[in-house]
């Protein structure tokens, strides 16, 4: 009689809209002969029992079977890097089933998206592109462009120093910053300071070599004595836990403006990571006294951002709406990690950004 033949092994992509036609058969093609499919669900709704009892492997950002559904289940592939907006589900903590996050695919977008925030700042562009709008040509008549300044020389202080802290100190350092790197953990050798994970080809700091100092630890005061190093530049790129709730207050920011160096603008908080990260009432009382010369932030606490909250109008602050990884370029990158990951489970070797139960990322 022979045996019975195996399912077909079969990709869900869970999206909260439906994948354009050219979209899914590029998919097709690239995870040939696994069967590609997609499904437009709202954020956090269950993916349908009779479905997920189907498929082999899931990518989504929000949307996950219930257990009972997931025995078949071999990765569940998540489409952002953080995935505190998860953890509690029963998938997390009633099963087993490898967890992947899209960790490394966000640094190039994001480290432009940061770029583009400081030279946006430090050449005070917002003036001579309302002036365009106007048909004005002001010159310097009234000295607002007496403070434009380039970043040559400047400190930038990486809090995070994962994927996309590395492309962000990569493009600091083209720009002639000098980059200073901050992990949780200690990374006093070449191997230990090794990127690990996923990198877009051509970018990020695979050897860990930009930095000229290295530092770290979980507690206060070795984030106070980070902070203490003259640092024009402060970024944040650190994944949301109990520990780094609230890490950055009025006495963090206080510490950033005390550490000025002569001649140099009070520093500038980038925020790319969470908005929960931040004090973000000390933040607007930072930006308003002038202890932080401006902030760049592309999450907030809360999100959205209500249309009355006092942050819309703090001095010299920039706000996207979570959007700064975005790119054509998201999905096809995510998926590469899901691929390389089909391959590491056939040959029974550790994945690539397996989600580490119990210590949150």
């Amino acid at each position: 009689m022979g045996d019975a033949a195996l399912p077909k092994e079969h990709i869900l992509v869970a999206f909260y809209e439906d994948l354009a036609p050219d979209v899914l058969e590029a998919l097709r093609v690239k995870f040939s002969p696994v069967e590609v499919s997609s499904i437009a669900l709202k954020r956090g709704e269950a993916i349908p029992s009779e479905l997920a009892r189907q498929v082999t492997y899931i990518v989504t950002f929000t949307n996950l079977p219930n257990p009972e559904d997931a025995e078949n289940i071999k990765i569940i592939h998540f489409l952002s890097a953080g995935l505190d907006h998860s953890i509690h589900h029963p998938i997390f903590t009633e099963t087993t089933i490898p967890l992947t996050s899209s960790s490394g695919v966000h640094g190039p977008p994001i480290a432009e998206w940061t770029l583009m925030n400081w030279l946006v700042a430090s050449r005070k562009f917002a003036y001579t592109y309302e002036d365009q709008k106007k048909h004005i040509w002001r010159g310097n008549v009234d000295g607002h462009l007496q403070r434009i300044h380039d970043q040559v020389g400047k400190k930038v202080g990486i809090l995070g120093y994962g994927s996309i802290g590395r492309q962000i100190g990569r493009v600091a350092q083209a720009l002639g910053m000098e980059v200073h790197a901050y992990t949780a953990s200690p990374r006093p050798t070449p191997a230990s300071r090794h990127d690990n994970g996923y990198i877009v080809p051509g970018t990020g700091d695979k050897e860990g070599t930009i930095p000229v100092s290295w530092h770290h630890g979980t507690d206060k005061a070795s984030i106070h004595e980070f902070l203490s190093l003259g640092l024009d530049h402060l970024v944040i790129s650190l994944p949301l836990t109990p520990q780094t709730t609230h890490l950055l207050g009025a006495k963090e920011f206080a510490l950033l403006a005390a550490n000025t160096r002569p001649k140099h603008p009070k520093p500038y908080l980038t925020n790319i990571s969470r908005g929960k990260v931040v004090d973000q009432d000390a933040l607007i009382a930072a930006l308003e006294s002038g202890d932080l010369s401006g902030a760049a932030l592309d999450v907030t606490d809360p999100e959205p951002l209500p249309a009355e909250h006092p942050l819309w109008e703090a001095p010299n602050v920039q706000i996207s709406p979570h959007v700064s990884s975005l790119g054509v370029e998201y999905l096809p990158r995510s998926l590469d990690i899901l691929k390389v990951n089909i391959g590491r489970i056939e040959n029974g070797v550790d994945l690539l950004n397996e989600y580490k139960r119990g210590k949150g990322y």
